[in-house]
């Protein structure tokens, strides 16, 4: 088994690093204290290649696989590219990719978060569009994105059988996005509730067949949980940086803070579990380049990356003591921007739950 990175691997690797440190970490404090939306950032993640990474090279991506596209995380892509038709995909790709307009995905609904099968966003036929109604809530991009993948359903009696998912074009009359939620985290990341008031999708926008909504939502989750799990192992590293940075700077009783047991041991403790979140996650996104289903793994990787994360955060407050409740200090940020982990993209609790499902059904072979 070879643990080595490719070499476009450790490109793509070093290439995002470097750009983290020139043009993400210096302003990372100023954007969470106004809540602003970097849209040069991203302007210039595109330009780097890198929200089209996920997307096939035939739609002006680079069809990056899985393990690299960890390293920089992107997310609608790969709905589209695997449920799309080819028009679809030609014509909402390729901007996707360049960086040119934003994306998202439409599934929390008031009344439906874990439970997506209980949505009460409706569908109907009108010639040769579909019109789309209802609310949803806790929408990334919300306002400021161009394309959302949308669950609806054509009759809630139906339950699952009936969800559809489409790929809606939000800059249109019908989409109405309510004030921005004010977040404990993430604050330049853009979240609102959207309603939808017989909002017009092309027939040609549906992903997959009527019916096919959940497969569809399924399989989005299976790959952007890994995308969650890497960003929780990147929050995590980010805080034990911090922390191994101010524990050898400190002094207490005469020496640096690293040098006493207590905090030495907990740091080593963060650097195990972190170490062992980040190759979860990397075997996760190995074996999702190759048959069967995704759904156990990658619950698994983002289940005990994102508490490790939460861990993680919480011990580098620990160590740098009064100051680490200070927002002087990136501890503080990282501690607020942590927590969102275990709760988007299927809490904590659905991990387990997919997980035990899979349990249930695995065929074991018992020795004595």
């Amino acid at each position: 088994m070879d643990f080595e990175f490719s070499e476009p691997q450790r490109m793509v690797r070093d290439m995002v690093r470097a750009f983290a440190a020139e043009r993400l970490r210096p302003g990372a404090g100023a954007r969470d204290a106004s809540g602003e939306f970097p849209a040069e950032i991203f302007r210039e993640l595109g330009e780097l290649g890198l929200l089209g990474m996920m997307t096939p090279e035939a739609y002006g991506g680079a069809g990056t696989e899985t393990l690299a596209y960890l390293l920089a995380v992107e997310e609608i892509a790969r709905a589209v590219a695997h449920f799309g038709s080819e028009e679809l995909k030609g014509r909402v790709l390729p901007p996707l990719a360049r960086g040119e307009v934003l994306g998202g995905i439409m599934l929390t609904e008031p009344g439906a978060g874990s439970d997506l099968a209980s949505l009460r966003t409706t569908y109907r036929r009108d010639g040769d569009r579909f019109l789309l109604s209802g609310s949803k809530v806790w929408i990334t991009n919300a306002g400021i994105g161009a394309y959302f993948v949308v669950l609806a359903t054509r009759d809630a009696a139906l339950g699952a059988k009936g969800i559809s998912a489409f790929v809606l074009d939000a800059r249109q009359q019908g989409v109405l996005v309510q004030p921005r939620e004010k977040k404990m985290g993430l604050r330049s990341s853009v979240t609102a509730a959207v309603i939808l008031e017989d909002a017009a999708v092309p027939v040609a926008n549906m992903l997959g067949s009527e019916g096919e909504g959940m497969k569809v939502a399924l399989a989005t989750l299976d790959h952007s949980r890994l995308g969650i799990a890497a960003q929780a192992i990147g929050v995590a590293q980010a805080a034990l940086d911090e922390a191994l940075t101010y524990a050898k700077q400190r002094e207490q009783f005469g020496r640096p803070i690293i040098e006493h047991e207590a905090v030495g041991f907990r740091l080593a403790d963060m650097d195990a579990e972190l170490e062992a979140a980040r190759w979860l996650t990397y075997r996760a996104a190995w074996l999702s380049e190759r048959p069967g289903r995704l759904g156990r793994t990658s619950a698994q990787a983002k289940l005990v990356a994102s508490e490790t994360v939460n861990r993680v955060v919480a011990a580098a407050v620990q160590v740098h003591g009064g100051y680490g409740y200070s927002r002087e200090f990136a501890v503080e940020r990282l501690y607020r921007d942590a927590r969102v982990t275990t709760i988007y993209e299927g809490t904590s609790e659905v991990q387990r739950m997919v997980i035990a499902r899979a349990l249930r059904n695995m065929v074991t072979t018992a020795t004595a």
